[in-house]
């Protein structure tokens, strides 16, 4: 289901998943489908990971045609869409979240995204799979990725649980640190599907090598 890059209307399938209540939100839908395309789990396939994203347990259709559009707008319209971020001119980039005056709600809701896209990149790399063999590089930055989300997930339960009264100048400051924070989390993800496409290429290559001629 690789191919072409496809226009995704963002609307559209925040739409879908909702018609389909779909378990996760959006940006998380969209990290995790990254996350599975960069993947160097060989066997890992688009419609598993769709079927993952219902808790392997996908909804029930009306009847074929409605089956088949569900699919459409996930797989050659959204995947299709992700798999072009696999070139370094086009880099994949984490949901952009509206800004708002800083206060502790968007502190929280710019965490919790931010944590919840990382989740689901790493779900996705993973492909459901305990442990997974990385590339050096790969290896690095998912550490860094936790990291990172550790950092996030402590500033989405600090503006949960203020500490005390709102202070704006600090609030501003910590937005700023975020959206710094948000500039590596990207650098990490795409260090990662570059990283993993290469060992893709290798592995393929390795098999075609190794694959005995027919014989005639």
């Amino acid at each position: 289901m690789r191919g072409k890059k496809q226009a995704v209307d963002d609307g559209a399938m925040r739409a879908l998943l909702k018609r389909y209540a779909c378990p996760l939100p959006y940006h998380q839908v969209r990290a995790r489908l990254m996350g599975n395309i960069a993947t160097p789990d060989m066997n890992a396939s688009p419609m598993k990971e769709v079927q993952r994203l219902w808790n392997d347990d996908l909804p029930e259709f009306e009847g074929r045609k409605e089956a088949e559009a569900f699919f459409a707008a996930l797989l050659q319209g959204l995947w299709n869409g992700l798999s072009a971020h696999q070139k370094r001119s086009d880099p994949f980039k984490l949901a952009r979240v509206k800004t708002a005056p800083a206060s502790y709600e968007y502190l929280a809701r710019l965490g919790k995204v931010r944590r919840e896209e990382i989740d689901g990149f790493i779900d996705g790399l993973f492909a459901g799979q305990e442990e997974m063999d990385f590339p050096e590089s790969a290896h690095k930055a998912v550490g860094t990725l936790g990291e990172l989300r550790g950092l996030f997930a402590a500033t989405e339960d600090m503006a949960l649980n203020p500490p005390g009264p709102a202070d704006v100048t600090t609030m501003e400051q910590t937005v700023k640190h975020l959206r710094e924070l948000t500039r590596i989390a990207e650098v990490e993800i795409n260090t990662i599907i570059q990283s993993c496409r290469r060992a893709r290429q290798q592995m393929l290559e390795t098999q075609t090598m190794e694959r005995p001629g027919t014989l005639h």
